[in-house]
């Protein structure tokens, strides 16, 4: 049967670039469902192949109302609301939680592969570590976007159908595609803009005794890495939970000197005070188990961090 996909949130940071990885292997026979609104999110699209773009709204008042994407093979369910600080919780359900379930519930019924994106924040301050093989009714997510998406991981296994669909919590994705996201965006893009105008860079003091001043440490991922990964999970049929993340917790000091070096500039970094609004959910530590994708067959590896940062910033010099 030939291959045709649908991949909600396309125009977005993840969902683009996996669009641009299907184009790789010549498959262009894609849906690609977002909300564009009046962000500049429509850039994401401009060299990417697709078939047919759609809104959400109106894709998913389609999927309700009939079944007139039956033929689709592949469902890539990126859409979602990815504020961390977003505070409207009835918006969270509707949009990231409701909207899964429904787009879930088609694909099983039509015997479309579903794989949706989950969240590392449902791991909430990593109190129990970051193992996607441990029971995960003990997560307590930090804020309402990630109990969102734990409510949904939640929901299939309580409804028994964890093991007939793909789930990815990503960790600290980053890469080009992303300068919609606004306050979203991730440190390296914000640095990359803040180095260019002021030569120096801002990152947030510790409040924790164990972490000197630029020491927190997260399980930073190339996007590029994050689209083939989703890719390899889809196609070779793995199903459950994964972590995507590199497996490696690296410093935002790391980050920092990766950028300066990329940008052929000397290391100049401030340290500022935390809005005290973030500091009690605040995480210090993130890192990916991967042994779960690894033991599934990936074998392709990871982009380093350094790299990765240079050829964001290649790319972001290059307009």
């Amino acid at each position: 049967m030939k291959r045709k996909f649908i991949v909600t949130g396309g125009a977005g940071l993840i969902g683009s670039n996996i669009v641009r990885e299907l184009n790789q292997m010549e498959e262009t026979d894609i849906l690609i469902v977002d909300h564009l609104g009046n962000s500049e999110k429509w850039k994401n699209l401009l060299d990417l192949k697709y078939k047919d773009y759609l809104e959400k709204d109106d894709f998913l008042n389609r999927i309700q109302n009939g079944n007139p994407f039956k033929k689709y093979t592949h469902i890539i369910h990126m859409g979602a609301c990815s504020s961390t600080t977003e505070t409207n919780a009835s918006y969270l359900i509707q949009n990231n939680f409701e909207y899964t379930k429904v787009l879930c519930e088609y694909s099983l019924s039509n015997e479309t592969d579903f794989i949706y994106a989950s969240s590392a924040a449902t791991y909430g301050d990593g109190a129990n570590g970051y193992d996607d093989r441990m029971d995960i009714s003990n997560l307590r997510p930090l804020n309402m976007y990630g109990y969102s998406k734990h409510m949904f991981d939640i929901y299939a296994r309580q409804k028994g159908i964890s093991d007939k669909i793909t789930g990815l919590k990503y960790f600290n994705v980053f890469g080009f595609g992303e300068a919609h996201k606004n306050d979203m965006r991730s440190v390296v893009l914000k640095g990359y803009e803040q180095i260019k105008s002021t030569g120096s860079l801002n990152l947030f003091k510790s409040y924790n005794s164990d972490y000197a001043d630029g020491e927190q440490k997260r399980d930073f991922l190339y996007v590029k890495d994050a689209a083939r990964i989703t890719l390899f999970l889809l196609l070779e049929k793995k199903y459950g939970l994964f972590n995507l993340g590199r497996g490696i917790a690296e410093t935002w000091n790391d980050l920092a000197r990766a950028l300066f070096k990329a940008m052929n500039l000397p290391v100049n970094i401030n340290y500022v005070e935390m809005p005290e609004s973030l500091r009690p959910k605040y995480q210090y530590y993130t890192k990916a188990e991967t042994d779960k994708l690894l033991t599934a067959g990936y074998e392709e590896g990871f982009t380093s961090l350094e790299n990765a940062i240079a050829e964001y910033v290649n790319l972001l010099q290059r307009g």
